[in-house]
């Protein structure tokens, strides 16, 4: 052991004494004897009050040099290929800004920073999916998107003209700004520059790979779920908010590379403190194993003679701010600054030269470091690791390296990169340096036959998507649901209770059944779906290690390692992202999973939006079940629980195909056309149904009903008039409102003599998106008659005007105005929700049956229809508040 001294030591000699004796226990018993030991004397300690107030290790480099494992390979040409992949990043970034006028941007800081971190994976830990190995997954960082276009470029897979159009994808040729699987659905696997959308990401495909392989649906191998972050990513609260589900299932497939570049987008993350060490103590608290890479090997003769620790207490008092100043300033100043506060400190450096004293490296920039750390992180089990790794942003820039504003940079000026050109050994004169050359050697150069062996190593070129699974499913008919077609007879369901019962029969059907995953956040039991947990299990990684206080109970609830239910807790977040992974198992995994997500609505789309958008960037394909749907639905609860406008925020997501389906006939037809479409056509769609818990008779499926309840509207009831001379209305409704319009038809036609066609509306959304797509055809082909959209072909030929009643916004039902060739009026329930009945909330919020019959009537006054007196006769009859006041407001 080298004898050394610590700076605030008090008595040497005792502390020798300790350290000596647990050096002869480490030779003599091994390492685990004496962790344990160490672990009783820290547990006696806390018992006489003794406590570790931190869960930090010191600000050094957690792998000892004697412990590194040595890098393979040629450090030289590994070298040289990094400097042509920071080359030609960098040009694709310059080069998309050349013409000021479009001013694309682009990031040149970041990918400049972790270089390193991505060139030590592609070439020795990185597997691509292969025969023998379904591959790793890598989570990119977003903003270093061009240093992988660039390392695409050396291996052939990206043409110069491609990165000519880098955040020009307009015209079909170029390159996503990001990683984007929509936009470059070969390459990218996963969406991830919405901040910390990729840490949570990655954490839950870690888990549903667990999850496969413990039922035993994927072999058990050795694949990893790799994710490159930034430092101040981490305070995003995605970032962070699923760790202790990682420590606690103990995910060793999952590896964080934590890029500690110290600065956000606009200055220094923690100027006052020091990100690692407090990222190390969040990871350590959560159950992971982190491994620290700060310094480069440049500092470890330093530290070796660092006999009296000043070095050390140096490192430990400066703050992050203070390191990024010594890095921008250069040497002379690092060393008047960093080793001049101590004259002892200072004669450690004083045989070294500045530009000695500036090249002392970051262990982010240290292939050997990097290298040892990953090795290090794949081959420890029992925890996920995370890899904080120190490294400087805009590094080797010149004038933009370690300044605030480095994340803004999109060009270098001409100085900045004659020293790149230098440093990097690149073959431009100054005169061609003005274009901003790539630079690609000859196929058959060394430094691509190197890149190409190595990756041949690793199994193929990443990354690279996967379309669709080899494995074709078959979708059982609609027959499958043949006992909801015709209806529930005189017993009154719910749809979220049709729902369960609709997917515990496809878990019945041997082509599909082993493939259904139902994910609950919590509340499993107020969807009905207490009887699967014996019957399927709740997955847990460990099994169950307790006797459930319900265990004599047909229904108790049981954990089982094989357990097919995904129960995530009381976390929206995580049990999105849960179905995100199974939703993608298809490409991810090369084996489809069917995820059925159900939870509140209210805290599906409004709570989890980014995650819905990242889930249509990533072609999911699943279904969410908004259960508890609409604003008066849900008895008893408030403002925060009542969901008016989730099919107004599920419209935002183009691939995203959502209906509001009242009876259990036809959420069969949509599940079933929803299966089709997704895992028998390989659409890439993804589906969100919204689901009620109130109880009523559902009837049979009308005749012919089918294809207007996919396309999104049927006729559900023929209006019945009294007299020849009565007048006519078109009443749309959907969800639980549609009960309200089918009970004002019959008072319009009792008390007023009016008749009422009744339609059911399954989805605005979808009935819009008909319309605009037609409505486009006929603008660009202005000679051609356009067909009737599905609206239109419903509603022409019917009289009378049109009266449209849902439990959500009017916005939603409004969206078809334009291809409703009559007066138009559009109930709903804009504003917040509030605590009653179902009956108060709904005439509250003025959408009752009794709404409906005024707005009935007052559309038909307009058209000299009716007389004022009658509308005033329904104001009067069903005791409507005229004074009452706007609900939206109120």
């Amino acid at each position: 052991m080298q004898k050394r001294s610590f700076f605030d030591d008090v008595d040497p000699a005792e502390t020798r004494e300790w350290l000596e004796a647990l050096e002869s226990v480490v030779e003599r018993e091994g390492p685990e004897r004496a962790a344990w030991l160490l672990d009783v004397i820290t547990n006696e300690a806390q018992e006489q009050g003794v406590y570790r107030t931190h869960l930090n290790t010191p600000y050094l480099n957690t792998i000892a040099p004697k412990d590194e494992a040595a890098i393979p390979g040629d450090m030289f040409m590994e070298r040289r290929i990094r400097s042509l992949i920071r080359w030609n990043a960098m040009a694709t970034v310059m080069r998309a800004n050349i013409d000021n006028d479009d001013e694309l941007g682009g990031h040149i800081a970041s990918f400049a920073s972790s270089a390193t971190l991505y060139d030590v994976g592609f070439n020795h830990f990185f597997r691509a999916p292969s025969e023998e190995n379904e591959g790793d997954l890598v989570f990119f960082q977003g903003h270093s998107a061009p240093g992988v276009y660039a390392r695409a470029y050396l291996e052939g897979r990206i043409s110069e003209e491609q990165l000519d159009n880098f955040r020009r994808e307009v015209d079909g040729k170029g390159l996503s700004s990001y990683p984007h699987p929509w936009l470059m659905p070969d390459f990218w696997q996963f969406p991830t520059v919405s901040m910390g959308l990729g840490p949570i990401q990655a954490i839950y495909q870690a888990h549903i790979m667990k999850y496969l392989q413990n039922r035993e649906l994927i072999q058990q191998d050795n694949r990893k779920v790799w994710a490159f972050l930034g430092d101040g990513e981490m305070d995003e609260p995605e970032s962070l908010g699923a760790l202790g589900l990682a420590g606690r299932e103990k995910l060793d497939n999952l590896v964080f590379v934590v890029n500690c570049n110290l600065q956000r987008l606009d200055g220094p993350v923690r100027g006052n403190g020091k990100i690692i060490q407090e990222l190390e103590g969040v990871f350590r608290g959560a159950g992971w194993n982190v491994i620290k890479v700060v310094w480069g090997r440049l500092w470890d003769p330093l530290l070796e003679k660092d006999s009296e620790g000043l070095l050390r207490r140096r490192m430990e008092e400066c703050v992050d701010g203070e390191y990024q100043a010594y890095k921008k300033n250069g040497g002379a100043y690092t060393r008047e600054h960093f080793f001049g506060e101590n004259p002892e400190l200072k004669k450690l450096v004083e045989h070294m030269s500045d530009d000695d004293v500036y090249r002392l490296n970051r262990g982010g920039h240290d292939p050997f470091k990097v290298y040892a750390a990953y090795h290090e992180a794949v081959n420890h089990t029992g925890q996920p690791t995370v890899i904080l790794a120190k490294t400087v942003k805009g590094y080797a820039t010149g004038a933009g390296e370690a300044v605030n504003k480095a994340h803004q940079m999109k060009k270098l000026d001409l100085e900045s990169l004659k020293d790149f050109r230098d440093r990097f050994d690149m073959p431009f004169t100054d005169e061609q340096l003005e274009d901003v050359p790539y630079y690609r050697p000859a196929d058959d150069s060394p430094e691509l036959r190197y890149m190409k062996e190595q990756r041949d190593k690793l199994g193929g070129y990443m990354p690279v998507r996967r379309r669709k699974a080899s494995q074709q499913l078959t979708i059982p008919g609609l027959d499958v649901f043949a006992n909801f077609l015709e209806g529930s007879g005189d017993r009154e369901i719910s749809t979220t209770m049709a729902f369960v019962r609709m997917m515990s029969t496809l878990i019945k059907d041997k082509q599909i059944g082993d493939r259904v995953v139902p994910i609950v956040p919590d509340e499993a039991r107020t969807f009905g779906m207490e009887g699967l947990f014996r019957q399927l299990g709740i997955y847990s990684s460990g099994g169950q290690k307790y006797e459930p206080e319900d265990a004599g109970q047909i229904m108790y609830y049981r954990e089982e390692k094989k357990g097919r239910i995904l129960e995530e807790g009381i976390n929206e977040a995580g049990a999105m992202s849960g179905w995100l992974a199974a939703a993608t198992s298809y490409s991810v995994h090369n084996f489809t999973l069917i995820p059925f997500y159900i939870y509140y609505s209210m805290f599906g789309f409004q709570r989890v939006g980014d995650l819905a958008w990242a889930a249509g960037d990533s072609q999911a394909r699943g279904f969410l079940l908004g259960a508890t749907a609409g604003r008066t639905t849900l008895n008893g609860e408030g403002l925060q629980h009542q969901d008016g406008h989730s099919h107004i925020l599920s419209s935002t997501v183009p691939n995203c195909v959502s209906y509001d389906p009242t009876y259990s006939y036809e959420l069969a037809v949509i599940l079933q056309d929803g299966l089709r479409r997704m895992y028998e056509d390989n659409e890439r769609v993804f589906y969100y149904l919204t689901l009620m818990n109130e109880n009523y008779i559902h009837g049979a499926m009308p005749e012919g009903a089918e294809e207007g309840i996919r396309k999104g509207m049927y006729l559900l009831r023929e209006g019945k008039a009294k007299t020849k001379k009565s007048p006519k209305v078109q009443l749309l409704g959907s969800g639980t409102i549609l009960r309200e319009v089918e009970a004002a038809a019959e008072l319009l036609r009792e008390d007023f003599d009016v008749a009422a066609d009744v339609w059911s509306v399954t989805s605005f959304n979808e009935l819009r998106r008909e319309g605009l797509k037609m409505d486009r055809d006929e603008m660009l082909n202005p000679e051609e008659e356009r067909p009737a959209n599905w609206v239109e072909k419903c509603l022409d030929g019917r009289s009378g005007p049109v009266i449209a009643s849902t439990d959500y916004m009017r916005a939603y039902a409004d969206q078809i105005r334009p291809w409703v060739n009559a007066p138009y009026t559009v109930l709903g329930t804009d504003g917040f929700g509030r605590s009653d009945s179902r009956q108060k909330l709904r005439h509250f919020f003025e959408v009752d049956r009794y709404f409906v019959v005024l707005a009935a009537l007052n559309a038909l006054r307009k058209e000299g229809k009716v007389e004022v007196g009658l509308v005033k006769q329904a104001i009067e009859k069903y005791g409507i508040d005229t004074d009452k006041p706007y609900p939206v407001m109120h």
